[in-house]
């Protein structure tokens, strides 16, 4: 039995694995605030609670940033705390068995490629959307990892070097125009100039409009949510049209929290993809697919990781 472990900018989320099967057998959460040494202690009290009886044999971490080969979180904007803080090391020596640390985003691929909507694929991006953007890769039916573990940071990559400031310090990457962040702040713009009133009923305020508030009125029929969700997709499937470029993939996996929108979000970013995809007519077309693991992916991910390093 492993223990995956997804680590987030607020809660760390845990599953007891049998990574013979991906079967799931015990689940538990923690904060993930504080500094390394309160992480730690939270992860440990999560590790003793879900092997209770079992025997476990190795832990997954998957971390939101650059998370090193040592086991060392080198970057993350929504995790400072832990900068250069060697979570690997410090983990391993406090539960007892081996500690494998990865970047959340990947570790999700695998566990898509492996149990969810990457089997059958042997070149697929995933594209979780959720706070900001996270991505991974799957080619010639390996794991993209890169030279130092830090591959698949697309969310960062900028799009309008003339754009707004980004809390990284960047002007105009991705992620800004198309998390979930996005869409709460596109519902906001819309309301304010006088085209999205279902949004202000449901929000009391055009400050107070999120992503969620858009997605409700966009299940609810409302035109103006559907306009505002239209330039969305368009935005996400921009930069899916890059990573096609670049990778010539020939599936996107739309993960991440906003995959509880459903059919809308997927055909949304599949009626874009061809008019942002130079030579769009003349390409197989990219497969568009939903992820299937939801919130357990990451954790499923981590523990399948350990388990093939250990």
């Amino acid at each position: 039995m492993i223990v995956g472990i997804d680590v987030g900018g607020t809660n760390a989320r845990a599953l007891l694995v049998d990574p013979s099967t991906g079967s799931v057998h015990g689940r538990g959460r923690a904060s993930s605030g504080g500094d390394g040494p309160a992480l730690v202690r939270s992860i440990v009290g999560l590790v003793d609670d879900l092997r209770g009886g079992e025997t476990v044999d190795a832990v997954g971490l998957g971390i939101a940033g650059l998370a090193d080969r040592t086991g060392t979180l080198r970057y993350s904007p929504n995790l400072p705390d832990l900068l250069g803080y060697p979570i690997g090391p410090e983990l391993e020596e406090a539960v007892g068995v081996p500690v494998t640390v990865g970047n959340d985003a990947t570790m999700a691929t695998l566990a898509e490629a492996r149990l969810g909507a990457g089997r059958g694929s042997d070149h697929f991006g995933l594209v979780t959307l959720g706070t900001g953007i996270g991505t991974g890769f799957v080619l010639g039916g390996r794991l993209l990892e890169g030279a130092n573990g830090f591959a698949g940071e697309s969310g960062h990559a900028v799009i309008d070097a003339h754009g707004p400031t980004h809390i990284t310090g960047q002007q105009g990457p991705w992620e800004y125009f198309a998390s979930g962040s996005a869409l709460g702040r596109m519902g906001r713009e819309a309301a304010a100039a006088g085209r999205f009133d279902r949004g202000l009923d449901l929000a009391a305020s055009a400050d107070g409009i999120t992503g969620h508030h858009v997605a409700a009125a966009l299940a609810e029929g409302d035109a103006d949510a559907a306009s505002v969700f239209d330039g969305f997709c368009r935005e996400v499937a921009r930069g899916v049209a890059n990573l096609v470029l670049i990778l010539d993939l020939g599936r996107m996996v739309i993960g991440g929290g906003l995959t509880g929108i459903g059919e809308p979000l997927r055909s949304g970013i599949d009626g874009h993809l061809g008019d942002q995809l130079p030579g769009a007519e003349y390409r197989p077309a990219v497969e568009v697919r939903l992820a299937e693991l939801g919130d357990d992916a990451g954790a499923l991910g981590a523990a399948l990781i350990a388990a093939d390093r250990n």
